[in-house]
């Protein structure tokens, strides 16, 4: 009974020992890492480094299973992607002839309307070097500049859709706003309605649509590309797909500035012209063939209505007082002495011809 009783206690108090110990060995441990962290991190990557060895043999096998586990899993993923892949070509080849076949039509169409051609377009590739995204500001920057010819106001697309316009330009690099940022504002066309629209950015991934139309119909699912009105954006390059939001739409962009690498800053070669200031000919009076209209007298210049300068005093001319000419007494007159005439045969005798005076 007492030897059961002495054994109890003592391995009691044996366990009781060690934890003890343990407990100051990891206050102790707490209050040196507190005051010297920088020996425990030294310690601690002397130790990873120790055991890297070890552990990357011992990570092998488990390496290798999953490996292998991956494969086999992609393996099927394959095969249902060659599948989905080769349905979708097929339907991209039927896609492809009626597109050359309308474009075709089309150039025949202008050809016979003698419509004037579209602008050509050059671009330039460039690299995404940085990004910028705060409260009001989402940017992008690429490693193209004016030495590469571009300039503020392009348009910089992917192979997706586009992205936003150059806002600045130096000489090699630029900035690019994004079409998500706040301060961006570019006219769009809603396709297939061809309603005109604005997008307009409000630093959410989906941009805000503003319908400019009266009774302009949008649905979801309707197409969104650039309309090229100012002449500094190309038309038709796509956007998004517009989609419910409330009250309002919204776009969903086909690009993704987040994960695009290499863009294209798309420009005009032939940008529109500005039409001539109007001359007096292009009149419409005068383009139906009448006389145009005289000037208003306040647009006679001074030079011809001003009164011409008097003579100089040597050259003037003074005028002749006139004295009538006295008139004379209406008295009878004398009578005059005159041949008498010659006798008229035919005149009966008797009658002496007199001569009034």
């Amino acid at each position: 009974m007492a030897n059961g009783t002495w054994r109890n206690t003592r391995s009691r108090g044996g366990y009781q020992l060690p934890l003890t110990v343990l407990f100051v060995l990891a206050v102790a441990i707490v209050l040196i890492g507190k005051a010297q962290s920088t020996l425990f991190d030294r310690a601690r990557a002397d130790v990873t480094d120790w055991m890297a060895p070890g552990l990357r043999i011992v990570h092998r096998p488990f390496d290798w299973v999953s490996g292998s586990w991956h494969n086999v899993s992609e393996g099927f993923g394959v095969y249902e992607e060659n599948v989905r892949l080769k349905e979708e070509n097929a339907r991209l080849r039927q896609w492809q002839t009626a597109a050359i076949m309308l474009q075709s039509q089309v150039k025949r169409y202008q050809s016979l309307l003698h419509a004037v051609p579209d602008p050509s377009l050059s671009s330039v590739l460039a690299h995404v070097i940085g990004r910028a995204k705060r409260p009001f500001l989402e940017t992008m920057i690429l490693d193209a500049g004016k030495a590469n010819a571009v300039k503020p106001g392009q348009a910089v697309i992917d192979a997706r859709g586009m992205i936003g316009r150059i806002f600045l330009a130096g000489n090699h690099t630029s900035w690019v706003i994004l079409l998500t940022d706040l301060n961006s504002r570019i006219p769009v066309t809603i396709e297939p309605e061809h309603s005109p629209a604005l997008l307009a950015g409000d630093n959410q991934k989906a941009p805000m649509l503003e319908t400019l139309a009266q009774g302009a119909k949008v649905k979801p699912g309707d197409q969104v590309v650039s309309s090229g009105d100012g002449g500094i954006l190309p038309p038709g390059i796509p956007i998004g797909t517009v989609i419910a939001d409330g009250a309002g739409y919204r776009v969903a962009l086909l690009s993704d500035p987040a994960t695009s690498q290499e863009v294209a800053v798309v420009d005009f070669k032939n940008p529109v012209e500005a039409p001539p200031v109007p001359t007096a000919k292009d009149l419409p009076v005068t383009a139906a063939g009448l006389p145009p209209a005289a000037p208003p007298p306040s647009a006679i210049p001074a030079a011809t209505t001003a009164p011409a300068p008097p003579p100089p005093a040597s050259a003037a001319v003074i005028p002749k007082p006139v004295v009538p000419a006295p008139k004379k007494d209406a008295g009878p007159k004398p009578p005059a002495a005159s041949k008498p005439a010659a006798p008229d045969p035919n005149a009966p005798p008797g009658d002496d011809p007199v001569e009034d005076q």
